[in-house]
């Protein structure tokens, strides 16, 4: 028993060929994107990517760290001051009140009522507006003397504020170079796979050809046999017309 014929495919190729002027060029331009990618390029800067503290402002710092550890002295007195004024403790207080106790003093003494109740009122009633005032411009002052004392502690802050900035700066550099080392072989490897995919010296292609089953050309020629008989050029010319169209499909 005899298997029908199947399907019979031929395949062609063909190669693309540079102009032969281009060759060298391309050939070259391959052989250098081999070197690059074998070679140790591209390297990070190999200094130092971090500008440092100068000596001046390095003395700087040094000077009011210090200073701020050590304290300044104005911060107390200020603060002293205005809980003194708050008081009613305060000696030049009571030094500016002096005039006014002894203007009081003379005339209640001119009047045979000194050391009595009415020159201790008479006083009480002459000091009250300015040791009212004194009190009012102290609690006014607090919140200010208040935060006042934390100028050394702010000051400091300052000096650790920027030497944190210096070392982050270093940071980040030391970092980023950390990232291009990590990425530079996949970057490389991605130029030079950009470069021999355009610096092909040739470039075959495959073209597929199916040719008809031998049961279409005998299914073809039958019915050019039989239309042939129809035509009345005879079956056996049908059929060879047929058989040529399928072999043709």
């Amino acid at each position: 028993m005899s298997k029908g014929g199947g399907n019979t495919r031929q395949v062609q190729s063909s190669t693309v060929e540079p102009p032969a002027f281009q060759k060298p060029f391309i050939e070259y331009g391959l052989s250098q994107a081999k070197q690059l990618y074998e070679s140790e390029t591209p390297q990070y800067y190999p200094g130092q990517t971090v500008v440092g503290y100068s000596p001046e402002s390095e003395m700087a710092l040094q000077g009011i760290r210090q200073q701020a550890i050590s304290g300044s002295p104005f911060i107390k007195g200020v603060q002293d001051v205005v809980m003194q004024n708050l008081m009613g403790t305060n000696p030049l207080q009571s030094a500016a009140f002096r005039p006014v106790i002894e203007q009081v003093e003379a005339q209640t003494s001119k009047a045979g009522r000194y050391g009595s109740g009415y020159q201790q009122a008479a006083l009480a009633q002459a000091l009250a507006p300015m040791a009212l005032e004194a009190q009012q411009q102290a609690i006014a002052q607090a919140p200010a003397a208040r935060q006042f004392g934390f100028a050394d502690l702010e000051t400091l802050a300052g000096v650790g504020a920027a030497r944190e900035a210096q070392q982050q700066a270093e940071l980040a550099a030391d970092i980023e170079r950390f990232q291009f080392e990590q990425a530079r072989p996949q970057e490389k490897l991605a130029q030079y796979l950009a470069a021999t995919r355009g610096g092909d010296l040739g470039q075959t292609t495959y073209e597929a050809q199916q040719r008809q089953p031998l049961t279409s050309i005998l299914g073809a020629g039958l019915a050019g046999a039989e239309l042939g008989q129809m035509a009345g050029i005879g079956g056996g010319t049908g059929a060879l017309i047929g058989a040529g169209l399928g072999l043709l499909g």
